[in-house]
């Protein structure tokens, strides 16, 4: 094949925006790693007015009949949401054309019926930049370690919240405090309920842990938790212990009555000091994949932004064009099981409990009894202030969160305890 390969973009935001500009930019060299002219054959947004930087010929607000068109060969789709972008790839698909999407909500909710329309066209899926923007991190779990048995992804994978907990951190500020000051700085959008309640790293979590383990994982499947009750307490009781609070997306394949299963879970922990993840500090991302034979490996860099995202579209356009070219396809990674999915009640965690006490005998003994009548063992305990100051801490051993929770409500009924100041799970073996 030696025609150009004509590419048609849906969507001219942030991203759009940058993957138009660099394939203008970068023509000569993506033609030197293609082995064909890559040309643009068109961009559909809502409002060409709004796009001087596009030549108008290119401009449509026809998206249906720019993906149906017979001149364009591969699909870029950048527009976000479920629909229509759902219904715009699986036509372009269905005509014969390979896709590119950074649509981490689409993949969450419907991958499964996206890899199924791939395969029966026998078209290229491409989707790296849905998770960590240019983090090499999707084609490494579906190519690199397919020979290998993956049995933990943990990761921080939003930006906003990673932003936030770090200001937090290092200020003293307020979650509202930081969240404000993250907003004025272009980290949070105007409406961050997607990030600071955990949607968007839910939805990452799910395409993680589909890849990791060869199974369906979609976003209602993933255990979520938001940062918004995350306080400056908290903050505090983790730096008491030297540890820092981090939103984390937790995917494990476990076993549950004698049959593999897998737990995916998103919610702040406190991780030590000392944990590499620990001083990932403001958008940055950074994910830890531990296998069996490669052992523990982590992918760091910026995750979010139109740059970053763009690279990693482009990346993938690069793949499936000189796919096209050659007339071969690139590595398929759909699920190929449906293992069953452990519920958060049954998932084993540990926790840091805070609590405002009397300081008199006997409170140590009724407190640990409320943690021994649901099989909760305790780690550690310690006592800071006297009197009317008088603070409990302890931290437990690995329970059910089920036990866990049980626990805590026991503790706000205890009549020596005055206040539960703070719970906050713990990973990495902060003790």
């Amino acid at each position: 094949m030696s025609n150009p390969i004509r590419v048609a973009v849906l969507g001219c935001g942030n991203v759009g925006s940058e993957v138009v500009r660099l394939l203008g930019e970068h023509g000569d060299d993506l033609t030197a790693r293609v082995g064909v002219p890559l040309e643009l054959a068109g961009v559909a947004v809502r409002r060409p007015q709004r796009h001087s930087d596009v030549p108008a010929d290119l401009l449509t607000t026809d998206a249906d009949e720019l993906v149906a068109r017979d001149d364009v060969d591969l699909v870029v789709e950048v527009i976000g949401g479920i629909e229509p972008a759902r219904s715009l790839l699986l036509a372009a698909m269905k005509s014969g054309k390979s896709v590119v999407t950074a649509n981490k909500a689409l993949l969450a909710e419907d991958g499964m019926s996206l890899h199924a329309a791939a395969q029966e066209a026998g078209v290229d899926l491409y989707y790296e930049a849905s998770v960590g923007a240019a983090i090499p991190l999707l084609r490494p779990l579906a190519e690199s370690l397919s020979g290998d048995r993956v049995t933990r992804v943990l990761g921080i994978v939003n930006g906003t919240t990673n932003y936030v907990l770090s200001r937090m951190h290092a200020t003293g500020q307020s979650f509202d405090e930081a969240l404000e000051e993250a907003t004025a700085l272009g980290y949070a959008e105007a409406d961050p309920s997607s990030d600071i309640d955990g949607f968007d790293a839910a939805a990452k979590a799910a395409i993680l842990a589909g890849l990791a383990f060869h199974t369906t994982v979609t976003a209602a499947d993933v255990y979520r938790e938001g940062i918004s009750d995350v306080t400056a307490a908290d903050i505090a009781s983790a730096r008491n212990i030297d540890s820092v609070v981090k939103l984390l997306a937790i995917c494990e394949r476990v076993r549950d009555a004698d049959a593999e299963a897998v737990s995916v879970r998103v919610h702040p922990a406190m991780i030590p000091a000392t944990h590499p993840l620990a001083s990932v500090g403001d958008g940055f991302n950074a994910v830890f994949v531990e296998a069996d034979a490669a052992g523990q490996l982590m992918f760091y860099g910026r995750g979010a932004g139109g740059s970053p995202t763009a690279s990693a579209v482009l990346g993938d356009v690069v793949a499936a064009a000189r796919n096209r070219r050659s007339g071969g396809r690139g590595t398929a990674a759909p699920a190929t099981s449906r293992l069953a999915l452990r519920t958060m009640d049954k998932t084993l965690t540990r926790y840091h409990v805070s609590l405002d006490v009397d300081d008199r005998p006997g409170v140590l003994s009724a407190v640990a009894q409320a943690f021994a009548s649901h099989d909760v063992s305790i780690s550690t305990v310690r006592q800071e202030g006297r009197g009317s100051d008088a603070v409990l801490v302890i931290v437990t051993h690995t329970a059910t969160d089920a036990a866990l929770s049980a626990t805590v409500a026991d503790l706000h009924e205890l009549a020596i305890v005055r206040a539960v100041t703070s719970v906050m799970r713990v990973e990495g073996g902060v003790g």
